[in-house]
């Protein structure tokens, strides 16, 4: 017959702490015969009774010494291990911290502090005074003093945790004293490199004062990592030129306060200030000759001042700028909507009522997505020799004309189409043939080379809801850099971060 002994070696209880119950399971028989197997066994030294009905092998059999916190959870369910102690008994005190940290020699961990009911979990840095140099010119250079600096790191399970380091500052025969970088955080930043790789996460899909009040941060220094992210995501642009951009200008705020955006392909290049032709100027004097001449488009709205501005600035401009479909099917859209309300006025003057009414949308709606019903209501109206059909008819013949691949083609097609226009005794048709006349090496730019500024476009409705979401901008260098943060394409990371 086994012992308790052998029978406890033979299971997986030999290093755990185990129950009356458990034994219950290893051993057969009655409860008699189990009292009988666990007294042989306290009497011999081989088990050791550790409070009513618990129980462990003597570590001189089993091999084993179970840690005292199992002991302890095994005596009282629900005990819990202190966070400094788990940490000690993991060998995380300091050494295994200054792995976790990325530390190096140098630098190095002298003590970590744990503060639970106050700030959290506090990392002492010492510089060991090996290898000073000056941060200007790299020259060796002895020590002038210490300044103690703190910064905020990642968390450590739920707790906040900073970095606290002795900082030396070095003097430099030619620059003068100089305080040391350190290798986890940027220079005047309060946060760590990694800290700040979490903060801009954050801030990519949320604003700053929801981001400061997630992570426990002030607004100031939330809004500093935007501002530092996007200063270091600018500096690290190449320098490829696109060979197309796009220019539009956004609101501000009301008042007429605008930016001007330009930019190419995914991404937002320049945002500058107002819309005027000084503006777009100062952004072209920065380029090189050689990438504006190689530009192959430059898309645009109508507007005066980005015209003069490119016609001055980009070699060949006149056949480089274009007019998109998007703004010319607008100009058009409203042309035939004020005829529509002038004639509807006077059908109600003259007759009483009117076949207009209710069909305002129904002209502007485009013809591929109007239902049946749509569709037998404009055949109705368009046999009416309503002047308002005949507006919507030159309208819809002008988007017609953009599948050109051929410049003289184009311009044909184009004059053809102005020379219908300007005769149709329509005054808001007439005003928007000549501003096409006046605009079509633009369009017909445009037109051969498929140019758009429907991304200008799309970044103006992305750029909007930036400022909803942060319930409008009083700063307009704020507005500025969220437009360079979420829009530019920028790499943001900090290099230690990022590595």
């Amino acid at each position: 017959m086994q012992t308790l002994t052998e029978l406890v070696l033979a299971s997986e209880l030999r290093a755990r702490v185990f129950s009356e119950r458990e034994i219950d399971w290893l051993t057969e028989g009655s409860a008699q015969r189990r009292y009988n197997l666990v007294n042989r066994a306290l009497k011999a030294g081989e088990v050791i009774r550790l409070a009513r009905g618990v129980y462990i092998l003597n570590p001189d059999i089993s091999g084993v010494r179970p840690h005292s916190f199992v002991v302890a959870q095994a005596l009282r369910p629900g005990s819990f291990v202190s966070f400094e102690s788990a940490l000690g008994w993991h060998g995380c005190i300091p050494e295994a911290v200054r792995q976790i940290l990325g530390i190096q020699a140098p630098w190095k961990v002298s003590d970590v502090e744990v503060d639970l009911p106050g700030t959290g979990v506090t990392v002492h840095i010492h510089h060991s005074g090996a290898d000073l140099a000056c941060p200007q010119c790299g020259a060796s250079c002895p020590g002038y003093d210490t300044r103690e600096r703190k910064w905020r790191h990642l968390d450590i399970c739920q707790y906040k945790t900073w970095l606290l380091a002795q900082v030396p500052r070095v003097r430099c025969p030619e620059h003068g004293v100089h305080q040391m970088p350190v290798p986890w955080a940027e220079n005047n930043s309060r946060l760590t490199a990694l800290f700040e790789a979490l903060v801009i996460d954050w801030l990519k899909i949320g604003t700053i004062s929801e981001v400061a009040e997630q992570l426990g941060l002030s607004w100031s220094a939330v809004s500093g990592v935007q501002e530092r992210a996007v200063a270091r995501g600018l500096a690290r642009r190449g320098q490829a030129f696109p060979d197309s951009i796009g220019i539009d200008e956004t609101a501000f705020q009301r008042r007429h306060q605008y930016v001007t955006v330009i930019s190419s392909g995914d991404r937002v290049l320049h945002v500058a200030d107002d819309r005027k032709r000084s503006t777009l100027d100062a952004w072209y004097a920065e380029q090189p000759p050689e990438a504006l001449a190689g530009l192959r488009t430059v898309a645009m709205d109508m507007w005066g001042p980005y015209i003069d501005s490119t016609l001055a600035h980009v070699p060949g401009a006149a056949h480089k700028i274009a007019f998109d479909k998007f703004h010319v099917a607008q100009h058009l859209g409203d042309a035939v909507d004020k005829v529509r309300r002038s004639e509807h006025k006077a059908l109600l003057a003259a007759e009483g009522g009117s076949l207009l009414t209710k069909s305002r949308y129904l002209w502007l709606q485009h013809p591929h997505n109007m239902t049946n019903k749509s569709w037998d209501r404009l055949k109705d109206l368009k046999s009416a020799n309503l002047k308002t059909a005949r507006a919507w008819a030159i309208k819809t013949h002008a988007m017609c004309l953009w599948g050109y691949k051929s410049r003289a083609w184009a311009r044909k097609a184009w004059m053809s189409w102005y020379g219908w226009a300007i005769r149709s005794r329509l005054e808001p048709v007439k005003k928007v043939a000549r501003m096409v006349k006046r605009h079509l090496e633009g369009i017909l730019t445009a037109v051969v080379t498929g140019a758009t500024n429907a991304r200008a476009e799309g970044f103006n409705t992305m750029i909007q809801k930036i400022k909803r979401n942060a319930r409008g901008f009083r700063n307009k260098e704020r507005f500025k850099a969220a437009i360079y943060f979420h829009l530019g394409g920028l790499d943001l990371y900090p290099a230690t971060a990022r590595n």
